[in-house]
């Protein structure tokens, strides 16, 4: 019971705190997710091992790029495009890498790289959700955190209620196919209220979204739960009283993160 309590006690402030971060300024909702990269690239460096400390310069350098300076160029589009092949194309070789039986060895450098792309620019992205309609979004991103919360409550719910069938035992063995189609399935459900409150996206893009956000963010969990398996740590950190690390949190929306703003990026181009 007192778990429970400091658990939920936990993700109330948590969530308090994103959503007073989103209403409070654009430049503040900046600041925290840059703060909550550094934080995550942190826990990540301790599981993968990452030497050194350059990480955390490369990606303030290139947190400041993106986020102030592109935003004044005139082929930010063309610059940002680079920076989210590069990665999608980490993040799809993690995925690969889920389902591979060899442990994996990998140098300093693909450490940094991985660490770079997988992590910081997942968070790059993430700031830059709200920002993709020319001004700062805030429906957009709240409800990008409302299907990952969504999804993840009700994968939880339906997976401890109903579960029997692994999704993926051999990286995470709490995780059921029941559990996940509930998460999608509450997900979806979502989606709908998101557009009778949000005129940002068609009812169709909201349900596309909440389509994308799920897949990647249940992939985006198997990919850290499997680097941490690997590093023999239960959770990436202690910074969350009952929840573990602030990347065992972050873990679905960081991943998710870089395809939802592709995807946004599809409906602008298409609409």
């Amino acid at each position: 019971m007192r778990e429970l309590l400091k658990r939920t006690i936990t993700g109330v402030l948590y969530i308090l705190l994103l959503l007073a971060a989103v209403f409070l300024s654009d430049d503040a909702f900046d600041f925290l997710f840059m703060i909550f990269g550094i934080i995550c690239l942190y826990e990540f460096k301790k599981i993968i091992r990452l030497q050194g400390y350059y990480i955390f310069i490369a990606f303030l350098l290139l947190w400041w790029f993106h986020i102030y300076l592109l935003a004044g160029l005139e082929r930010r589009i063309l610059i940002s495009g680079i920076l989210l092949t590069a990665t999608l194309i980490v993040d799809l070789i993690m995925i690969k890498k889920l389902y591979s039986t060899d442990r994996p060895s990998y140098s300093n450098a693909q450490k940094f790289m991985i660490s770079l792309l997988y992590i910081g620019g997942g968070c790059i992205f993430l700031t830059m959700i709200p920002y993709t309609k020319g001004y700062f979004t805030k429906s957009l991103i709240i409800g990008i955190f409302i299907l990952i919360w969504v999804n993840d409550s009700f994968a939880y719910l339906v997976g401890r209620s109903f579960g029997k069938h692994k999704l993926f035992e051999r990286v995470s063995p709490k995780k059921t196919i029941e559990g996940f189609l509930g998460g999608f399935i509450f997900a979806i459900i979502a989606s709908y209220f998101l557009y009778l409150y949000s005129n940002e996206l068609t009812l169709l893009q909201w349900a596309i979204l909440a389509v994308v956000v799920v897949i990647a963010g249940t992939l985006g969990d198997l990919v850290e739960s499997k680097f941490k398996r690997m590093a023999g740590v239960k959770d990436s950190g202690a910074i969350l009283p009952g929840h573990g690390g602030l990347l065992d949190r972050l873990d679905s929306l960081v991943f998710a993160a870089p395809f939802a703003y592709l995807t946004l990026q599809i409906f602008d181009y298409v609409s």
